[in-house]
């Protein structure tokens, strides 16, 4: 079966996202264990993810060391008062648990980025045994951008941003857009001091490995926002506090 239901706490609770809170919670419990090193996504899921693993933590006098994916992440592992590790003395990860913008049904492709972590994010899941996605029902689509408009965020060396939009667009059609920031004048820059396009492409059917792939040898690109072949396994929640839990059912699509 590719996806199994089961209902995990209330069913509504004032001031919390149920269906995020519902599929970070069980993703924790299912899979953190005490003596385990944890990769600790970014995104608004995961808050719930590191809640729930401090209150773990404190009952059961876990011993978990978590390595963070963003600035945020750090942040929220310092905040719950979790033990912060890093590659360079972690460099083997057992588990990483992470959000996604969009996870495709069967293959289980992620699009992510939308936070503008994705490097760092894709470089700690690559480290990891297992990658696990907490997500709403809502980013669980047939492919990728359904519903999510905003495109594949792409990670860009600054001055390489405009010879990489027009490749992009030229190859592939559709619009390469450099990212600005919401809070500041200007072009967003990610943790790694680099810039953001997200390409809004076309509605048809693609090897994403192979755009992935081609889009990795463009001298300037960083990473992508496309997780291929990378998750074990997706906990999606509903606001009726059930979590459906997908699975791997489908090869990536070859063309």
């Amino acid at each position: 079966m590719s996806a199994v239901s089961f209902t995990v706490g209330p069913k509504s609770t004032a001031g919390v996202d149920v269906s995020k809170m519902c599929a970070a919670h069980q993703a924790i419990d299912k899979h953190v264990k005490d003596g385990m090193i944890l990769g600790i996504g970014s995104g608004s899921t995961i808050v719930y993810g590191v809640q729930r693993l401090a209150q773990r933590t404190k009952d059961e006098n876990l011993s978990v060391i978590c390595i963070p994916t963003s600035y945020q992440a750090r942040q929220l592992i310092i905040d719950y008062k979790l033990t912060l590790g890093n590659l360079d003395s972690h460099p083997k990860i057992d588990c990483t648990i992470d959000g996604a913008d969009e996870i495709e049904i069967g293959t289980l492709t992620c699009l992510k980025g939308g936070g503008g972590c994705l490097t760092q994010e894709k470089i700690v899941a690559s480290c990891s045994e297992k990658l696990i996605i907490v997500a709403d029902g809502a980013k669980a689509v047939n492919h990728l951008g359904q519903k999510w408009k905003k495109g594949i965020p792409i990670e860009v060396i600054p001055m390489s941003c405009k010879p990489i939009q027009q490749k992009i667009e030229e190859k592939y059609g559709g619009e390469a857009v450099l990212r600005m920031s919401a809070d500041k004048a200007g072009p967003l820059v990610t943790d790694n001091g680099n810039f953001l396009l997200d390409w809004v492409f076309p509605e048809t059917k693609y090897c994403w490995s192979s755009i992935h792939n081609y889009l990795k040898l463009i001298p300037g690109v960083v990473e992508t926002g496309l997780f291929i072949d990378m998750t074990n396994e997706c906990f999606v929640g509903d606001p009726q506090g059930n979590v459906r839990l997908l699975k791997k059912t489908e090869q990536t699509l070859e063309l």
